[in-house]
C-alpha cells in the first residue's frame, strides 16, 4: 500500500466524539479549500456507521453548500431518519466553524435477488496500456502559469492510479471536443475487504473528472489552467453491483448540458469485467472567468 493511500484511509477513519456525531480532518489539496470528494466520502462513511453490516448503499445525493477550509475539522451529524424491513436512511450534515458546508442523504439495502439488466460497456483499451498521472502530467506543464501545479496534481492522485483515456481538457485547450471522457482507476494498494470502505473511495474518485466533459465541448483547460471558474454544486451516485475499488474500474463520462453558468456530467462505472457497478450525476459550476487567468474559486 503507498503512504498517500494510507494517508487517505486515516483521513476516512472518522472520530466518533458523540452517538451519531462523528469528526474528520482534510488532506492538502490543490486548490486552497477541502476537495468535495473528500467532504462526500467521509459523509457517507459517517451514515454507514450508524446502519447494520448486512445493509449496503445504494444511492445517495448531496449538495456542497460552501468551500471546506482544509485547516479545520469538519463535524459530521447523522440524523436516523428511517430504519425500515429492507431500507436505511440516514440524512448527515457537515459543518464548520458553525456553518453547514455540505448535507447529504444516502440510502442503505439489505441484498435481495431480483430483475436483471444493465446498460453495456463501452470499448475502451487497456487501462495497464495507458500512461500514470506521473507519466502523463509533464507533458503538459506549459500550460499552467503556476510552476508548481504539476507536482499538485501528481500529489493529489498519489492515493489514486488514475488514468486518461484521451487528453485530458488541459491537454487540449482551445480545440472543442465531443463531451465524453474516459479514465480507469484504481487505488494504489489493497483494500480491505469492507464494501462500504470500497463505495466510500469511489466516491471519492467520482468528483476528479466528472465535469471534464463540460470542458471539453467548449476547448476549456479548466481550473488549473485559469480558463473557466468552477465548484461542484450537487452529486448523486446509485450503487448497483459489487465492486472494489482496488481493481480497475473504467469511468465513463458525458456532459449532456451546459447553461446558466452550470455544466452537467453524467457517468457510468464498470468493472473490468463489464459489470455496470455505478452510476454518477454532477452539477456544477462552469463559468467563463471576468479577467484572463482568473483562477477558480
Amino acid at each position: 500500500m503507498s503512504a498517500a493511500l494510507d494517508s487517505l484511509l486515516d483521513l476516512l477513519d472518522l472520530e466518533q466524539i458523540e452517538r451519531d456525531i462523528f469528526r474528520g480532518m482534510s488532506r492538502s489539496a490543490v486548490v486552497p479549500r477541502v476537495f468535495g470528494g473528500q467532504v462526500a466520502a467521509q459523509a457517507l462513511v459517517a451514515a454507514g456507521r450508524t446502519v447494520p453490516g448486512d445493509r449496503g448503499a445504494h444511492s445517495l445525493h448531496a449538495y456542497f453548500l460552501r468551500a471546506g477550509d482544509p485547516g479545520a475539522p469538519i463535524v459530521y451529524s447523522v440524523d436516523r431518519i428511517r430504519d425500515g424491513k429492507s431500507f436505511t436512511t440516514r440524512r448527515v450534515v457537515a459543518v464548520q466553524h458553525g456553518q453547514p458546508i455540505f448535507h447529504l442523504s444516502a440510502s442503505f439495502q439489505s441484498y435481495e435477488e431480483g430483475l436483471e439488466h444493465q446498460a453495456s460497456m463501452p470499448a475502451s483499451p487497456d487501462p495497464e496500456t495507458l500512461p500514470t498521472a506521473a507519466e502523463m502530467l509533464p507533458r503538459y506543464a506549459d500550460r499552467f502559469s503556476d510552476p508548481g501545479m504539476v507536482d499538485r496534481l501528481i500529489e493529489a492522485r498519489d492515493a489514486v492510479d488514475l488514468r486518461y483515456v484521451d487528453a485530458p481538457p488541459f491537454g487540449t485547450v482551445g480545440e472543442a471536443r465531443e463531451p465524453r471522457s474516459q479514465v480507469w482507476f484504481r487505488t494504489n494498494g489493497k483494500l480491505a475487504d469492507d464494501p462500504l470502505l470500497h463505495v466510500c473511495m469511489a466516491t471519492y474518485v467520482s468528483d476528479m473528472t466528472l465535469l471534464d466533459s463540460v470542458l471539453l465541448a467548449h476547448g476549456r483547460g479548466g481550473w488549473a489552467v485559469g480558463d473557466v471558474v468552477g465548484a461542484s454544486l450537487d452529486h448523486a451516485m446509485w450503487f448497483h453491483r459489487p465492486f472494489r475499488a482496488d481493481e480497475w474500474l473504467l469511468y465513463d463520462q458525458e456532459s449532456p448540458s451546459a447553461s446558466g453558468g452550470r455544466g452537467l456530467g453524467q457517468a457510468r462505472i464498470y468493472t473490468a469485467d463489464g459489470r455496470l457497478a455505478i452510476t454518477v450525476i454532477q452539477e456544477g459550476v462552469v463559468r467563463v472567468p471576468r479577467a484572463p487567468g482568473m483562477s477558480a474559486t
